[in-house]
C-alpha cells in the first residue's frame, strides 16, 4: 500500500512551483493518483480494475434496465477508457451480459448479472470503508472543494 505524504513538497521532493495555481494543479493530480491507487489496491482483492468497477456502478445506476456501450462510455470517469474491452472482461467474469438491443439490432446492450450485483455490493462496502478511514474532512470543506473543482472545470 502506498502512503500519502501530506505535503506536496515532500511527496514530489520539490518546493519550486511557477505559481500557486501550478502547485494546486500538481496537488490535484497527485491526490487523484493517490486516491486511485488506494482504491485500486482494494479492488484487486476482487479481481477488478478501477475502470471495471466504474462500469459496474454505471450499470447499477440503471439496473434493471440495460445500457448501450456508447451511453456507458459517456458516463465513465476516465473518458479514454476502452469500454468494449472492459465489458469483454466483465462478460468473461460473468458479471455482466450482452444482448442485442430490442430496438436496434446493430446495437448491443449490457446488463448486470446477479454475480455482478453481488461483487458490486461487496466492493462498494470496502471502498466506502476505505474512504471513511482515509478521507477525514468536514462536510463544509468537502462542499468548498467540490465548488472549486467544478469552477475549475467550468471551461470543460
Amino acid at each position: 500500500m502506498y502512503i500519502c505524504i501530506v505535503k506536496l513538497e515532500q511527496a514530489i521532493q520539490s518546493s519550486k512551483f511557477k505559481s500557486e495555481v501550478h502547485k494546486a494543479t500538481l496537488n490535484i493530480l497527485y491526490t487523484a493518483w493517490w486516491l486511485k491507487t488506494i482504491m485500486s489496491n482494494e479492488l484487486k482483492e476482487f479481481g477488478l480494475t478501477h475502470e471495471q468497477y466504474n462500469v459496474l456502478r454505471i450499470l447499477k445506476g440503471k439496473h434493471p434496465e440495460q445500457m448501450c456501450v456508447k451511453d456507458i462510455g459517456c458516463r465513465m470517469i476516465e473518458k479514454s477508457s476502452n469500454v468494449p474491452r472492459i465489458i469483454d472482461r466483465l462478460v468473461i467474469k460473468k458479471l455482466v451480459k450482452r444482448a442485442d438491443s430490442p430496438f436496434d439490432k446493430r446495437e448491443t446492450v449490457i446488463s448486470l448479472t446477479q454475480s455482478g450485483i453481488a461483487i458490486l455490493m461487496a466492493t462498494t462496502e470496502k471502498i466506502n470503508d476505505l474512504m471513511e478511514t482515509n478521507i477525514v474532512m468536514k462536510s463544509t470543506d468537502a462542499a468548498t472543494i467540490n465548488e472549486l473543482l467544478e469552477k475549475l472545470r467550468g471551461t470543460e
